[in-house]
């Protein structure tokens, strides 16, 4: 029975640079925790990263925007909010990129 080896090239894809954004969007949550609402923040920000939404990026809209909410409302560091910008540029151009 053969051994299957791992890919040495991948490509960099939009995808790739999103799932960059969230990781540091849900780093930067969690480093300035203590701010209103951060707990649902991170709740719902595992969501957006989860399989199920990924598989169908239309899910992930309303998300973003329900953590803009608690973010602005709970006064979340400029950090925090810078990455969730870079998430909605990156979502955007993800959604034109696959919707073509």
């Amino acid at each position: 029975m053969p051994f299957h080896t791992e890919s040495t090239g991948y490509e960099k894809t939009i995808l790739s640079d999103l799932q960059g954004a969230w990781i540091n969007f849900r780093a930067s949550v969690a480093d300035n925790a203590g701010f209103s609402g951060w707990k649902k923040v991170l709740f719902h920000t595992d969501e957006a990263m989860s399989w199920e939404t990924v598989r169908n990026l239309k899910l992930m809209p309303p998300l973003v925007l329900m953590i803009r909410n608690l973010c602005v409302q709970g006064k979340a560091p400029e950090d925090v909010l810078n990455w969730l910008n870079e998430i909605h540029e990156l979502l955007q151009e993800a959604l034109d990129t696959f919707s073509r």
